[in-house]
């Protein structure tokens, strides 16, 4: 009788996985638009950049060729791929992650990291950690990278004027380690 038993439950079991499979499947297909990433639009002083997610592209993890060559530490910034690299003194990725823009971004250059803060609010009102401030962007409003200290990666509001390039908490304390004052900073497109 036992063995009758196992095979019902197991069998019950099997159905159940293929049900929530096939109802998984349904709510992805079904999905609608509203809550796909939002679209912000962009300062009509600074460069417009997506927040949508960067195209599918061969290797979206590479390395930007006008991140600049040889040995040096930065830190990469590329816009539209939404990535930043921290690439150390022997020019080699430590690492690399995703990022989520904010609303004003800086034009690209190079830049220096000339001021770091380890526990703030945000321009948005976001507690934030892990500041490290690189460039200005549509005259007044500073840029840096940081982290959201509920783990939040949020489009930022458009109609705020805000510098803050979002990332996940891991990733904002391998910046913070990496990214000292006077650290060189490349943004590209």
């Amino acid at each position: 009788m036992a063995r009758g038993s196992s095979g019902i439950v197991a069998g019950l079991t099997a159905a159940a996985v293929v049900a929530i499979g096939f109802l998984a499947y349904q709510a992805s297909a079904n999905a609608p638009d509203s809550v796909a990433v939002p679209r912000a639009k962009a300062s009509s002083s600074a460069p417009a950049v997506s927040h949508e997610k960067p195209k599918d592209k061969e290797r979206p993890a590479a390395l930007p060729t006008e991140s600049g060559t040889g040995t040096g530490a930065r830190v990469v910034y590329a816009l539209g791929d939404r990535r930043v690299w921290l690439i150390n003194a022997q020019g080699k990725v430590t690492r690399t992650f995703a990022v989520m823009p904010s609303a004003l971004s800086p034009r690209p250059g190079v830049y220096k990291v000339g001021s770091r803060s380890g526990s703030i609010k945000g321009s948005d009102g976001v507690l934030i950690e892990h500041v490290v401030r690189f460039a200005m962007a549509d005259g007044d409003v500073p840029v840096g990278f940081s982290a959201a200290q509920d783990g939040s990666m949020e489009s930022p509001d458009p109609k705020l004027k805000t510098g803050g390039v979002r990332m996940k908490r891991a990733d904002g304390d391998a910046m913070w380690a990496f990214a000292t004052v006077g650290a060189k900073v490349v943004v590209v497109p």
